[in-house]
């Protein structure tokens, strides 16, 4: 077990001389591409002090040091064998003049729960479903290489996206096993894109893709110190990804900055004739750094979460502080209750997530390569590799959903409706009536131990469910930290407003500079 109260003084040693070196050459943040932005890496490129085959054989010497070795930060799951070839493609495309956009040769990890067609597996961290080499790309997967993006490799995650066990602890999988937090090493990344977080926060690759249905992108960027965006649902679409909720999946970027979350965001837009979703979309693909100004914020109305600002003392005195920062750039804040409405919709969205997750993943594993082809079968597996699959906590979430009725169920049509209609009038009202740009909130608190027997516990604050609920976006921006902890400040917003959200975010970080890369400490104390 890896949990705070049980780190001994020899294991702190052991840990704390490990992180002092972050490869070969010296220290954690003495590395070449230290916090460089999908726009420096560029400039290297073009001025030819790197190529992509260059950046990419520096982060996997990152990754070599840090993932399994030295901190043991187990966030990458798996390498791609190809992704110095890939490498090598685009950097002949650049020599004949040819640039795909400002992703052109840029290293990306992607959460192992989206499909590549190429050598590397697509298991969401399940043993069950070693062996699945998906036939083709996802379609977020198609847009990036398009985009000139070396899929650099996948990042493990909390099993099943966190849809396996109510006593699961968060980025552990029976396949990756247990992701740390680049902070602080006995503290947990939080889940599911755990293994993005991390990656992204200890500079393994240039930028990091996660997976959302609540909380699973956002939750983890506040804890890593990171930019993270949850989109509109029908923003980017959900084909080829192992699924829990059509109602609330999207994929999202995780990334040192608001820029380079813009970046990210516009070269996986696109309409899918595979996800339906994707037709509500506006039709133009979107230039999202376009609006990224420092006086965005001069003259727009936020709203501010009231249950926050009397939540934990330490994440509330930096939401204090934040707002203070959103005052002197110009914004007129003002108290709404969104939580008051959302929080009694929880069970009723449990519920949605329990009907869809079944209906999804059969439809997912019907059409994989893997050796399991239900829900059922994956259960059955794990029954029978009990001590390898499941030898910290059990299946009891995989169990309540194969146990209900499917969607035509008159239960699930209730829960679907009471959920997303209730988390949009919430959300809508607050906006419409107080004029309001955005609402603001802790994303959550500062992350919690590391605790393989009980599982995660919470630390006192949330703000990702009435965006999930509703299917609108939420961006989360660096805000500070709790005795090394990163905690983030969310931008909630209306549907398809993520280019507003990323220019208040933007503004924000580029007055605040909060973000500070991890150090990979042993513990708090």
């Amino acid at each position: 077990m890896a949990s705070c109260q049980s780190t001994t003084s020899s294991d702190a040693k052991a840990e704390d001389s490990s992180s002092q070196s972050a490869d070969a050459s010296g220290p954690v943040n003495d590395f070449v591409l230290h916090e460089a932005t999908v726009a420096d890496l560029q400039a290297r490129m073009a001025k030819g002090t790197e190529t992509a085959r260059s950046l990419c054989q520096h982060y996997l010497k990152r990754i070599e040091a840090l993932n399994a070795a030295g901190p043991k930060l187990r966030a990458v799951i798996e390498t791609n064998p190809d992704a110095l070839s890939i490498a090598d493609a685009l950097d002949k495309e650049r020599k004949a003049g040819k640039l795909r956009g400002p992703m052109h040769g840029i290293p990306v990890l992607i959460k192992d729960n989206i499909d590549t067609a190429d050598q590397m597996l697509t298991t969401a961290g399940a043993l069950a479903l070693e062996g699945n080499r998906a036939a083709q790309d996802a379609f977020i997967v198609k847009q990036l290489r398009a985009a000139g993006a070396v899929i650099l490799g996948k990042t493990n995650l909390s099993e099943w996206a966190n849809f396996r066990s109510t006593r699961a602890s968060s980025g552990w999988s029976s396949r990756g096993g247990q992701t740390r937090n680049a902070y602080v090493l006995n503290r947990s990344p939080s889940g599911s894109s755990s293994g993005s977080g991390t990656a992204a926060a200890a500079n393994l690759c240039a930028v990091a893709v996660g997976t959302e249905t609540d909380g699973s992108v956002v939750s983890p960027a506040s804890s890593s110190g990171l930019v993270g965006l949850k989109p509109t649902i029908g923003l980017l679409s959900r084909s080829g990804i192992i699924p829990i909720s059509s109602t609330q999946d999207t994929a999202g970027p995780m990334t040192r900055s608001v820029r380079d979350a813009a970046v990210l965001l516009g070269a996986m837009t696109g309409a899918d004739p595979a996800d339906a979703t994707t037709r509500t979309a506006p039709a133009a693909r979107l230039d999202y750094t376009a609006g990224l100004k420092p006086d965005a914020l001069k003259g727009q109305r936020l709203g501010v979460e009231k249950q926050h600002l009397q939540g934990p003392p330490a994440a509330s005195a930096l939401l204090k502080a934040a707002l203070e920062v959103l005052r002197q750039q110009g914004a007129t804040i003002v108290e709404v209750e969104i939580e008051k409405y959302t929080n009694p919709l929880n069970e009723a969205e449990f519920d949605v997530l329990l009907y869809e997750f079944k209906d999804g993943v059969n439809r997912y594993l019907a059409g994989a390569n893997a050796p399991v082809k239900t829900l059922a079968d994956v259960i059955a597996y794990n029954r029978k590799n009990a001590e390898k699959a499941m030898p910290y906590f059990q299946q009891e979430i995989l169990e309540m959903a194969e146990k209900t009725d499917g969607l035509g169920s008159a239960k699930y049509r209730a829960a679907v409706q009471k959920t997303v209609a209730g988390a949009r009038k919430a959300l809508n009202d607050a906006l419409q009536q107080n004029q309001l740009a955005a609402i603001v909130g802790i994303t959550s608190g500062p992350s919690w131990c590391i605790d393989l027997v009980n599982g995660d516990y919470s630390t006192g604050v949330s703000f990702s469910s009435p965006a999930a609920m509703a299917g609108y976006p939420h961006l989360t921006v660096p805000m500070g930290q709790v005795h090394g902890l990163p905690v983030g400040l969310s931008f909630v917003g209306a549907a398809y407003q993520e280019a507003q959200l990323l220019a208040l975010g933007y503004a924000y970080e580029q007055a605040s500079k909060l973000r500070k890369a991890p150090e990979l400490r042993p513990s708090i104390l």
